[in-house]
C-alpha cells in the first residue's frame, strides 16, 4: 500500500456560502434537478460550490421526504467533477484504491460517514434507518463519487483524498 498523502491532494474548494445551512434556494433546487435529471427526493443543503456559485456537492438529509432511508449523505452533483470521477472509476479506480489505500482507513471513513449521517436522524424517528457507510456501502468500496464528495465536504476520507490527488494528475487542475 502506498501512503495516500503523497502526492498531496489539492486544497478543497470553499464550502457553501453563508445561509446554505438554512436550505437550498429555488435556484439551487432547479440546478440540482437539472444535474440529477429529476427533482431531489430529500431535503439537502449545498455543501460545496463552484467558483461561479453553482452546486458541486450536496449534503442530503438522512431520510427522503417520504421517510425512506437515504444512505447517500454527500452527493457529488457538479460537473465536470462527476464526469472526471466516472472516468477514474471506469479506468479501474476502485480496484486501484483497494490496492493502494489502507483498508483500516476505508473502514474509518465508512464509520465516520455513518455516524455523521445517523446523528441527523430525528430522535423520534421509528421507521427504517439508513445503513452502511459511504453511499450505503457496508464494506470495501462501491463509489468513488461518494468518497470524493465526502472529502470535499470536509471529512477525513482517505479514498476521497486519493481521488482528489488522481484528478489533479489526470485532469491537470484541481477545480475550475
Amino acid at each position: 500500500m502506498t501512503d495516500v498523502t503523497a502526492p498531496h491532494p489539492p486544497p478543497r474548494p470553499p464550502a457553501g456560502r453563508p445561509g446554505d445551512a438554512d436550505g437550498p434556494t429555488d435556484a439551487d433546487v432547479a440546478a440540482v434537478s437539472v444535474l440529477l435529471g429529476r427533482p431531489p427526493q430529500a431535503g439537502f443543503t449545498v455543501a460545496v460550490r463552484h467558483a461561479d456559485g453553482s452546486p458541486m456537492v450536496i449534503r442530503n438529509r438522512p431520510l427522503l421526504d417520504d421517510g425512506t432511508p437515504m444512505p447517500t449523505r454527500w452527493w457529488l452533483v457538479g460537473e465536470p467533477e462527476r464526469t472526471w470521477v466516472s472516468r477514474l472509476e471506469s479506468d479501474g479506480g476502485v480496484h486501484r484504491v483497494e490496492d493502494e489505500v489502507d483498508p483500516r482507513a476505508i473502514a474509518a471513513a465508512h464509520a465516520a460517514y455513518a455516524a455523521e449521517r445517523d446523528a441527523d436522524i430525528p430522535p423520534d424517528h421509528t421507521g427504517p434507518r439508513p445503513s452502511g457507510g459511504v453511499g450505503g456501502t457496508r464494506m470495501g468500496l462501491k463509489c468513488l463519487h461518494a468518497h470524493y464528495a465526502s472529502w470535499l465536504g470536509g471529512a477525513d476520507d482517505a479514498v476521497g483524498a486519493w481521488v482528489a490527488a488522481r484528478l489533479v494528475e489526470r485532469e491537470g487542475a484541481a477545480y475550475r
